[in-house]
């Protein structure tokens, strides 16, 4: 029989519908802007009194609050508005000490029965939710002195064992030059380094009696070290940002030496970029011997004793790039410290240093990079000029009892707050070079829910435009056709929710183009009934060839349009990326819409009747 579908067709298509129904559903109940306080020190939450303090400042300033809610040694206020957070935000921290962590955050409204379906809204992109927006650079030059301190301590140590007596080493620029006592010993050692250090252009200087080895790092290595620099950094960042739990986070590279980094729904910027842009490092160091030439030592503060310093060797036993895993814990004495567990390199190296150094003391020097913008007088005008500093300090000094491997841990933090980012920035990765950054903005949350508001009604609009036209175009099929509609809108934000996809403001625009693409298939049938029907066709005939006919149109248009989504997902970044995730699911769910779920409506209300005309 004609514009008939088997029981099993029509109860497959009403599946589809109802789940993504259900998983559409999370999307009509947004986030609420809220702000949430937790404990800096330990788990301990907010007394009653304190919480009833911070609750009275912010009624006094006229904020509405909608809930409170306690987890533990969290607390999360849910205000009424978005404008309302940061003022929120800034009351409660005065309030509260430094024991307490105050941040905007997002809390979610999920009814309990479909968040225990596994349903969620769509996560939003920094345009429509707000966030943190960073441009950060690269310290090219630093990368190459990084480079070249790892070389120098490596050939060092190499002459050292080949037992080539050797006066100085001097970094600068891009070149390394070694001092010798004579040109005996320095040709000896030019000979030996060359054949493990490839990527320098070799010259030698007289001075006096001594003889001086410089070694230039070729233009190719300059290249490549510098495109590890921002690689290394590229991924190093991207696991900071994994490690705060951004959804849909960007990292990606601009130019030949900055990275543009922005975290949707974050808006304390402080500890966003406390941590995105920590450029601190970690060396494992031992201590000087008395008897230490000054060319093979370095004298260093501790980072939290005044006055109190200690010299260490200029060669490094390993680095944070050897740390496969860090956790932050307390010792038996309930302080900080931080568990550290190496790679395979970096535990033989710790054990081949510490099993031959027993009863010496080991140093872990903590270097952190800073940038900061000053005013300075040039040609008698005030100019903003970016400084650059570094800072060195030793954060633990411990006598090696025993041989160390794989696992051992570091203690003198002085907080639990500082011993978690210590923590996060080990199992991140260290960079490879300092980053700086050079410009940041924040996207309020207002400006956020604007965007929303306007990219909603530029969906109804459309959405409008397309039903009236549909109606006086096609009469009761157009009827079905809207229905189908709106089951292919609701399909495409089910699927958007379930895969994670974010939507952005071109990701709307990509949803009001399929929404005009998911008529254009429909035109097409009703377009081939209707020219069936002046071809003499009966009614039940021109319905079955109508979609028949048409669907080898249909899917090729679709295909091509796919293929182009597809394109420019793998190519395009940020923005495009949005707009070619939405056209693709929004390609797929209108085919599904036009083809079966508007067949099968049709089936149900004009298949297998006597049709005398046909409203289209």
């Amino acid at each position: 029989m004609l514009n008939r579908y088997p029981l099993w067709k029509y109860l497959l298509i009403l599946i589809v519908i109802v789940v993504g129904l259900i998983y559409a559903l999370p999307n009509l109940f947004p986030e609420d802007p809220a702000i949430q306080i937790s404990s800096a020190q330990s788990d301990s939450g907010l007394d009653e009194g304190q919480l009833d303090e911070i609750e009275n400042a912010l009624r006094d300033d006229g904020i509405d609050i909608t809930a409170i809610e306690s987890d533990g040694g969290s607390v999360l206020i849910r205000l009424a508005s978005a404008g309302d957070q940061l003022n929120a935000r800034d009351i409660a921290s005065e309030i509260l000490n430094d024991d307490y962590v105050v941040a905007v955050n997002q809390a979610e409204s999920t009814p309990d029965w479909l968040a225990s379906l596994g349903a969620a809204p769509m996560n939003l992109g920094l345009d429509l939710r707000g966030g943190v927006h960073f441009l950060l650079e690269v310290d090219m030059d630093e990368a190459l002195t990084q480079r070249l301190e790892v070389h120098g301590s490596a050939m060092r140590e190499l002459l050292r064992d080949e037992r080539i007596r050797y006066r100085d080493t001097e970094i600068e620029d891009r070149r390394i030059s070694l001092v010798f006592a004579d040109e005996g010993d320095r040709d000896q050692a030019r000979q030996l380094i060359r054949q493990e250090f490839d990527e320098f252009d070799y010259s030698t200087e007289d001075e006096g009696r001594a003889a001086r080895l410089v070694m230039t790092l070729t233009d190719e290595s300059v290249d490549e070290i510098q495109d590890y620099a921002i690689e290394q950094n590229l991924t190093t960042l991207r696991n900071r940002v994994n490690e705060l739990g951004v959804a849909e986070p960007l990292v990606q590279r601009q130019g030949p030496n900055r990275i543009v980094v922005e975290l949707p729904g974050v808006q304390d910027t402080a500890a966003a970029k406390r941590i995105v842009g920590a450029t601190a490092e970690l060396e494992f160091r031992l201590e000087a011997s008395p008897d230490a030439s000054d060319s093979d030592t370095e004298t260093f503060e501790f980072r939290n004793e005044e006055g109190r310093s200690a010299e260490l060797s200029r060669d490094v036993i390993i680095t944070g790039d050897n740390v496969s895993n860090a956790n932050r814990s307390f010792d038996e004495n309930g302080r900080p410290q931080v568990n550290i567990d190496l790679d395979g390199t970096g535990g033989t190296l710790m054990n081949r240093a510490t099993r031959s150094n027993i009863g010496s003391n080991m140093a872990v020097l903590f270097i952190e990079h800073n940038s900061e913008m000053r005013t300075v007088m040039e040609d008698g005008e005030e100019v903003e000029e970016r400084v650059n500093t570094t800072e060195r300090g030793i954060i633990s000094l411990a006598t090696i009892q025993s041989a160390l491997g794989n696992s051992f841990r570091i203690t003198g933090l002085e907080s639990s707050t500082e011993a978690e980012e210590l923590a996060l920035l080990l199992r991140s990765g260290s960079l490879a070079a300092p980053i700086y950054f050079a410009q940041e903005r924040t996207i309020g949350p207002s400006l956020g829910a604007e965007n929303i508001e306007r990219g909603i009604m530029s969906v109804q609009i459309g959405l409008l435009l397309v039903v009236l036209f549909m109606l006086v175009r096609y009469k009761v099929f157009g009827i079905i056709a809207n229905l189908a509609l709106g089951i292919n809108l609701a399909l495409l934000v089910a699927a958007m929710s379930i895969l994670g996809a974010t939507l952005t403001l071109p990701g709307i625009a990509g949803i009001v183009l399929t929404l005009g693409m998911a008529v254009d298939a429909n035109v097409l049938i009703f377009e081939r009934i209707r020219e069936e029907l002046r071809n003499g066709m009966s009614a039940q005939q021109a319905i079955h060839a109508g979609y028949e006919r048409a669907v080898s149109s249909i899917v090729d248009a679709n295909l091509t349009t796919l293929l182009v989504a597809v394109i420019l997902f793998s190519i395009g970044t940020g923005p495009v990326k949005g707009f070619a995730v939405t056209l693709s699911l929004g390609i797929l769910t209108s085919m599904f819409t036009a083809l079966l779920v508007s067949r099968a409506m049709v089936n149900l209300s004009h298949g297998g009747k006597p049709l005398k005309k046909l409203w289209i």
